[in-house]
């Protein structure tokens, strides 16, 4: 698992205190001593797996560098109701004050990566890939694809400039043109590094053999109902890795994991996971 470099992760950090904090704390400012001590203790309230530590961490010592916080609970880890995550001590007010956007981090990654998790074990045994896509939260997207990692998925592209991704839009424009998935593969071949890897998205068996025959290096299955899955996999399979996505979710996966497929790929991933249940508690 690979956190975002630093500097963007402290412009998430900076970004959301300001949203947050940026007219002050006028509860804890007028109401708790400046100079009170105190500690505090991140606890969890439901199980997942968490995920997002070492961002609360920044956010913490961003609002106060005197603080110390002990991560007791590593990313990546089963974590139950009533686990200690994590242990702050310092300024009672720096900690009220860092709360809301520290938890907002760590439920919110802690949530997809329970969530990638589910998916994960449901195809357990089987020779497949969880990825996750780019229907992710603008601003956020390096966060929570680091989030799937920690909940044992993969990562699928991280911009439109990590791969080519040939697409039902794309291929409409194309064959405006009178261009086939053949000479649409080539092209892309022949204008693109050799180091990208060229995916085609194929609605049925006929797209899928034609972008296998045209040498693509990944077919996207796209909404296909499972025989057909089942089908079309029997069609390509050894020539191509073949990658599912379109409708998946947590009852289907399995039966489309079975199909063959090398990957599936999960927008919900990102885009629908529930945030995990997590607190801070004064002592």
């Amino acid at each position: 698992m690979n956190l975002p470099n630093t500097t963007q992760i402290k412009q998430l950090i900076d970004q959301a205190l300001a949203e947050d904090l940026g007219w002050g704390d006028i509860t804890t400012d007028i109401l708790v001593p400046e100079t009170q001590q105190g500690k505090a203790s991140i606890i969890a309230k439901a199980r997942g797996i968490i995920a997002g530590t070492e961002i609360a961490r920044e956010v913490f010592l961003k609002v106060d560098p005197k603080l110390k916080m002990e991560i007791l609970t590593r990313d990546g880890t089963i974590i139950k109701p009533g686990d200690v995550i994590a242990r702050i001590e310092g300024k009672n007010s720096s900690m009220l004050k860092a709360e809301r956007i520290a938890l907002n981090f760590l439920q919110h990654l802690s949530g997809i990566a329970s969530e990638t998790a589910r998916y994960v074990e449901a195809v357990k045994g089987l020779p497949v890939k969880i990825t996750d896509t780019r229907k992710t939260t603008p601003g956020l997207r390096a966060l929570e694809k680091y989030a799937v990692q920690s909940g044992g998925g993969k990562n699928h592209r991280m911009h439109l400039g990590d791969g080519i991704l040939i697409k039902d839009n794309h291929l409409a424009t194309l064959h405006s043109q009178g261009l086939g998935i053949k000479e649409i593969v080539a092209r892309a071949r022949q204008k693109a590094s050799p180091k990208l890897k060229i995916e085609v998205e194929v609605k049925n068996q006929k797209e899928a053999a034609e972008a296998a025959e045209a040498g693509a290096d990944i077919i996207m299955l796209d909404n296909m109902d499972i025989e057909d899955m089942r089908q079309t996999v029997k069609l390509i399979k050894g020539r191509v890795l073949i990658e599912a996505s379109g409708g998946i979710n947590l009852e289907r996966v399995r039966a489309v994991a079975e199909t063959g497929v090398d990957l599936i790929s999960i927008g919900a991933l990102t885009h629908s996971a529930k945030a995990l249940d997590i607190s801070l508690e004064l002592d």
